[in-house]
């Protein structure tokens, strides 16, 4: 039984991140997030450039600090929202839309 539910969580994790999402697909406040990520900032939110620990284990496994979260601000919303890039050692960028529910992969960001 333990076997069956740990290989589910990983079919799970693996399908939660599997899909990418092409630059020019995302909305364009996540546009302006990757720009100020790549600027170094500044950044709108005291939570932005903090250390994301992957505690879903969603994310492929690297070490503590290695991502870093940045809220991608929703019309809208009075708080943060739900959207948020993750930044993998500044080269490779995930895109959640349901607060880390699941990622997709930015391609040619």
């Amino acid at each position: 039984m333990r076997l069956a539910a740990a290989l589910l969580a990983v079919v799970i994790s693996a399908s939660a991140v599997a899909a990418e999402i092409h630059y020019r697909e995302l909305p364009p406040e996540a546009h302006q997030t990757l720009a100020l990520i790549k600027a170094g900032g500044p950044f709108p939110y005291q939570r932005d450039g903090t250390v994301f620990s992957n505690y879903q284990g969603i994310l492929p496994k690297r070490g503590r600090g290695y991502y870093l979260e940045y809220t991608v601000k929703t019309p809208g919303a009075r708080d943060r929202g739900a959207r948020r890039i993750v930044a993998g050692g500044g080269v490779e960028f995930y895109y959640t839309e349901d607060h880390y529910n699941s990622f997709r992969k930015i391609v040619d960001p």
